[in-house]
């Protein structure tokens, strides 16, 4: 029971919850496993992947799942798949807590950590309001390992953001922020 917990992590900023079902490692690298319980009127921006798909299936209330320009609402036992290099986003615009899982193949161990460290950061009160990190170079980093891409006009941030991430790593924060935030 106690690997369930520290498989479930919590962001209070956003308000929501991710519970680590499958990892990198123990599917070795076929897939990533999570369970989200996001908040109401909680999610994530237009972005897309190059290096790995993600499906999303609900399992409880009403989820939206943006994949080009078209929203899909799912509902229980209902699933939508970004593809990579999809733009896509999922929200939750009821006023109830929306549970999905999300997998992606394959895994993304560098997700995996930016989930983690993330969502310590923000329980450690070093994020802003928008949940982004406050350090610069932290941003950057979990921007670039979770494999994250910005669509049309906002890709030329990206340049600034990957160079940032190799500063973070030349100054050794990625060791210290997986040191203290990556427990599994």
């Amino acid at each position: 029971m106690e690997t369930q917990t520290l498989r479930r992590i919590y962001n209070p900023i956003q308000k929501d919850y991710v519970t680590f079902l499958k990892t990198s490692e123990e599917t070795n690298g076929e897939c990533t496993l999570v369970e989200v319980e996001l908040a109401p009127k909680g999610g994530v921006g237009v972005h897309f992947h190059k290096t790995y798909s993600e499906k999303f299936d609900c399992l409880e209330g009403e989820l939206k799942v943006q994949l080009g320009k078209k929203i899909h609402v799912l509902f229980p036992s209902e699933g939508a798949t970004a593809e990579p290099y999809i733009n896509h986003r999922f929200f939750n615009s009821s006023d109830k807590v929306c549970k999905f899982r999300v997998e992606l193949r394959p895994a993304s161990k560098g997700f995996e950590h930016a989930l983690q460290i993330g969502y310590g950061l923000a329980r450690d009160g070093e994020t802003k309001s928008n949940g982004f990190p406050k350090d610069k170079l932290a941003l950057a980093w979990l921007f670039d390992i979770s494999e994250s891409n910005l669509p049309g006009w906002m890709s030329i941030f990206e340049f600034i953001l990957r160079r940032q991430a190799k500063k973070a790593v030349e100054k050794g924060l990625d060791k210290k922020l997986i040191e203290k935030y990556v427990k599994f």
